[in-house]
């Protein structure tokens, strides 16, 4: 979920940013850890200028990231109270 909300505040940031002279677009990198999860690194584009759709599509996969995250949290919920349903 952290993952995706660095994601989200990147690509709110650079869309808030879009008139600014010399303005470098931020730019969001997710690793893949051994033992599960990401790991996110932030950092300028080489260039100068802006990438909307690359944006608004960032925006929408990252909400779609935070929501799958959520989910799991939500089932694993579930599926501990059913267990100590079960288990009572």
């Amino acid at each position: 979920m952290n993952a995706a909300q660095s994601a989200l505040n990147a690509s709110a940031h650079n869309i808030a940013n879009l008139a600014t002279a010399g303005f470098r677009r931020e730019q969001v990198t997710q690793v893949t850890t051994v033992g599960g999860g990401v790991t996110t690194s932030v950092s300028r584009a080489a260039q100068e200028g802006n990438a909307l759709l690359t944006d608004f599509v960032g925006q929408l996969v990252a909400k779609n990231q935070f929501l799958a995250n959520l989910a799991v949290f939500k089932t694993n919920d579930q599926m501990m109270g059913a267990l100590l349903d079960l288990s009572g």
